[in-house]
């Protein structure tokens, strides 16, 4: 669906942005969805990052053997 210029600019959206859509009666009601604010502990952040990496790195090392094996 595309909006005008001028409607866009009225309640301040670019284009490609996404909005809400519902049915109100015979009416479609437009909304512009707010972010939502996540609260997270900054420990399990640096944890899954940790975890991550070690996933990644036994990734490549298992590519990497899997290469000089066939080789």
């Amino acid at each position: 669906m595309s909006l005008s210029r001028r409607l866009r600019q009225a309640i301040g959206l670019e284009q490609g942005d996404n909005v809400a859509a519902e049915v109100a009666g015979d009416s479609l009601v437009l909304r512009v969805p707010k972010p939502r604010v996540v609260d997270t502990d900054p420990n399990f952040v640096e944890e899954l990052l940790r975890e991550e990496a070690r996933f990644e790195e036994h990734r490549y090392r298992r590519m990497f053997q899997n290469q000089e094996n066939s080789a």
